[in-house]
């Protein structure tokens, strides 16, 4: 199995259903990644750890989504110079934007990149395109991709106006 370049932490098992989304982009996209729980409240040295020693271990990217407190994101971002993907996640009475706001709202010098709420398929996208400077097989799937699904939807607007006729 080819060594993980992504590493998708979530901060419970209850994130997995999202963000197991990302996962599947990722293989569509033939990247390999490692999935694991790491709580920045409840696990905060494995969560250190995790990302202190990304890097060596071959990660090139991070995507980390959490929900509520949503402190995950920005506990990894200030453990690496990796670049590190939030994706809040919907949970809570404010359904996700506490997550959204404690996930973009980062002091200078540690950035989060920060997709939408539950966006773990665009996380996975990101990831990518930040992967593909790097990795041109990536490049081509993702342009691809993006050609597949702009032959989709002029396909599905020809069958659409042709419904009007």
């Amino acid at each position: 199995m080819a060594k993980p370049l992504v590493l998708i932490l979530i901060g419970s098992d209850s994130d997995l259903e999202v963000m197991e989304k990302a996962g599947e982009v990722l293989k569509e996209m033939g990247v390999a990644y490692e999935l694991d729980i790491s709580s920045a409240h409840r696990l905060p040295e494995k969560t250190a750890e995790y990302a202190k020693n990304a890097r060596e271990r071959g990660i090139e990217v991070i995507i980390a989504g959490a929900g509520m407190a949503a402190h995950l994101a920005g506990v990894v971002a200030s453990h690496t110079t990796l670049p590190v993907i939030g994706v809040p996640l919907k949970s809570g009475a404010l359904k996700g934007v506490d997550a959204l706001y404690a996930t973009v709202q980062m002091p200078p010098g540690i950035p989060v990149a920060t997709v939408a709420i539950d966006g773990a398929k665009n996380a996975a996208y990101l990831a990518c395109s930040i992967l593909s400077i790097k990795h041109s097989e990536i490049a081509g799937k993702l342009e691809a991709f993006r050609e597949k699904t702009k032959k989709s939807l002029i396909e599905k607007s020809k069958e659409l106006k042709g419904r009007q006729a």
